[in-house]
């Protein structure tokens, strides 16, 4: 391996194409600082913001590898959390590759038998996918696994905070354990992402059993400078309608990328901008392929037009130059502003500029909160789902299929380094998967059992291959184009008349709907009615729901534009919530109604430890319905502040020693929501579940707080 430093010491054929064929007279600072981590072999988290160059610092190094080490067969794997960010990608790095006489291709869900097939026989030096089409590969009966992934040297994750901060990740991580182990080597794992909160924690948990290996591992983030000061703008309209009107009489000519947070105001917002004669395109999963491919291609050509989306364009998908980003409501996270916020100012002589426009309170209050937090350069941790035991469970009966039969002593081998689970619950997964007969165990050896085939056998293996759930849906069809699909409940619902809604900022009027084959056959209508989708209150953290606290209380957000109409709002609100705030404690509020709120502000996963705490120790002062949102719990109306203080001090104690004791309480609702639950033993997937909606570190701030009382 060579040891010259930085673009010297890539390949002379990468060099000559850096300056040839891109034109480009340097690398960035990233590209330059990662050529010597990659050569070596290391480990590396790149960071940088959207369009910061972070494909080539992975690549050109690769590259070189690749060509000077003699690598054969499939050596690099390229995974993204989208399918259509592959799709983007896949020219460019099947470019780079070409420069060396080699290929790269995509596999994903959308790829077609044939297209699979050849990638079996002529098996591509780059494969872009996802860890879905991984895991489908590696259990696939039409190809050996150990032929397929045998060559791999090099695994390069991008947006590796988005796989990170859900399930996903642990389902890629337990993955890329099992190709390293029929390779035979340790995988070098690259993940590229814009900023985080703790990049030393993100690249040490992907590198799972490398750490073990004691592989070298580097956070490449080089100082990007002073980057212009964006433009940052806050203001009330609210109505999704008002919205509509705002952003069609704003900056025409532009090319405008309008984010919601819900398909339905993607819906309701689109159908107006179309409604004012704003040429709008449309993109959120409940499109089909084809509906948001157009979408996304017409609007990268066009130029005074808006496209609203929820967050499927959040990540790095090119959409062409961006004039400006509006955001309707807030997004949860000032992770996602920042990405959001990136895929303005690309252009020379461009500014970054967001536009918030609330429609509501509640959005506007979260929007005050989140701007106050980013205009302070907070930036959240991204932290792993803890105790990840389904999918430990999934990656147990994955396994199976891959190998058709395990060891009942040797499979634990597979999965040793990785912290999906204990030991001792690895054990208890196997036990219970065998006592429900989703294995079946015979002379040490265990295999798929009957339960395990009738749920997921034959074509519905398919539901085993990801671990995020799917709603069911009926698919909307105009003849024969696919629009999209809808909640069965928007098909039930009585109605008077004809059975209206909206899809791709389209008015339909259903016709007919197919129920044995989950189809609905609709023509065009000039009115339109709202399609709705299922969905779980999102809770939000301990740091945002503090910052919307101190927003109330008077702090403003730097660097940021309030409109008269957002300083008018703000005030009121600040006049309407004064009793519920308060500088140095909680508030205790008696409503006019004579019920009594708890004003935490703590976010919905520390309220609900306090919760599981006043269960354990004052369970009479919760009210009947032991509610609590983000802000606030429900206390029973003859509570005192100082019986509530007393509770806190022993809460207190409690969550310094023994915190695992307070856990929030399951529902079966909210236990339908983590998907591959009935693989686990009861008390497990309940306690899986609990663990992942607490927030022991904001439960404990609030403890340790006073107490206030108020009255409306």
């Amino acid at each position: 391996m060579t040891q010259l430093a930085g673009f010297d010491a890539l390949h002379t054929v990468v060099q000559h194409h850096i300056a040839n064929t891109l034109g480009w007279g340097g690398l960035r600072p990233l590209q330059s600082e990662a050529i010597g981590p990659v050569l070596g072999g290391n480990d590396c988290l790149l960071l940088a913001p959207t369009a910061g160059g972070k494909t080539e610092a992975a690549l050109f190094p690769l590259l070189t590898r690749m060509s000077e080490e003699a690598w054969t067969g499939t050596s690099v794997l390229y995974v993204c959390p989208l399918r259509a960010l592959l799709n983007n990608l896949e020219p460019r790095v099947a470019s780079y590759s070409g420069w060396l006489g080699r290929t790269a291709t995509v596999r994903h869900g959308d790829t077609t038998a044939g297209a699979r097939k050849r990638q079996v026989f002529d098996r591509p030096d780059i494969l872009l996918t996802t860890p879905e089409s991984l895991e489908s590969m590696l259990v696939s009966t039409l190809a050996d696994p150990r032929q397929l992934f045998a060559d791999v040297r090099a695994i390069v994750v991008d947006e590796v905070h988005a796989f990170a901060g859900d399930d996903r990740g642990w389902h890629l991580l337990g993955v890329v354990e099992r190709i390293s182990k029929l390779a035979g080597r340790p995988l070098q794992r690259i993940g590229l992402s814009a900023t985080v909160g703790n990049a030393q924690e993100l690249l040490k948990w992907l590198q799972g059993s490398n750490r073990i290996s004691e592989i070298p591992a580097s956070v490449i983030a080089p100082d990007g400078g002073s980057a212009a000061v964006p433009e940052m703008q806050l203001d009330f309209v609210g109505s999704d309608l008002n919205a509509a009107k705002v952003i069609a009489a704003l900056h025409r000519g532009e090319k405008r990328l309008v984010f919601a947070d819900s398909r339905r105001t993607v819906e309701k917002v689109s159908l107006g901008l179309r409604d004012l004669e704003v040429e709008t395109f449309v993109s959120h999963s409940s499109l089909s392929v084809d509906a948001r491919r157009q979408a996304e291609t017409a609007f990268s050509q066009a130029r005074n037009c808006v496209i609203v989306s929820t967050s499927t364009l959040e990540l790095g998908i090119d959409v062409g130059d961006l004039d400006r980003v509006i955001q309707i409501g807030a997004p949860r996270t000032v992770a996602s502003v920042l990405q959001r916020l990136g895929r303005t100012g690309r252009r020379p002589g461009t500014e970054r500029n967001m536009l918030f426009l609330s429609t509501d309170d509640a959005q506007f209050l979260r929007a005050c909160g989140l701007l106050l937090l980013w205009s302070e350069g907070y930036v959240e941790p991204v932290t792993p789902p803890p105790t990840p035991l389904h999918v430990a469970a999934q990656q147990l009966l994955g396994l199976t299929l891959q190998e058709r039969r395990i060891g009942a002593n040797t499979w634990h081998e597979w999965f040793s380094e990785l912290e999906l689970a204990s030991p001792g619950e690895w054990q208890a997964i196997a036990t219970g998967l065998v006592e429900t007969g989703h294995l079946d165990s015979d002379q040490g050896m265990l295999f798929m059992g009957p339960e395990a085939e009738r749920k997921y056998g034959g074509i519905h293996y398919r539901d085993l291959m990801a671990v995020f759930t799917a709603d069911p849906q009926v698919v909307i069809l105009h003849g024969r184009e696919e629009i999209g699909s809808v909640d069965p409940m928007v098909l039930q619902r009585k109605v008077d008349g004809p059975r209206l809604l909206t899809l791709g900022g389209r008015a339909w009027q259903v016709n007919y709907v197919d129920w044995k084959r989950h189809r609905a056959y609709v023509e065009p209508s000039a009115n339109a009615a709202d399609s709705k989708w299922s969905s779980m209150p999102q809770p939000e953290s301990y740091a945002l729901s503090d910052a919307t606290r101190r927003a109330l209380l008077g702090a403003v957000p730097a660097g940021v534009l309030l409109s008269k109409r957002a300083v008018t709002k703000l005030g009121e609100l600040r006049e309407e919530y004064a009793g519920r705030v308060s500088g140095d404690s909680t508030v205790m509020l008696r409503e006019s109604n004579g019920r009594l709120r708890w004003w935490t502000w703590a976010g919905a996963r520390a309220n609900g430890v306090l919760v599981a705490g006043l269960i354990e120790v004052a369970p009479d002062l919760l009210d009947e319905s032991r509610a609590f949102n983000n802000w606030q719990i429900g206390l029973r109306g003859d509570t005192t502040a100082p019986a509530l203080a007393e509770a806190m001090r022993e809460i207190q104690g409690v969550l310094q020693d023994e915190p695992q004791r307070l856990l929030p309480q399951v529902d079966e609702r909210a236990l339908k929501t983590l998907k591959f639950a009935e693989l686990l033993p009861a008390s497990l997937a309940v306690s899986t579940l609990a663990e992942r909606s607490s927030d022991h570190f904001g439960a404990t701030q609030i403890a340790r707080c006073g107490v206030a009382t108020s009255e409306t």
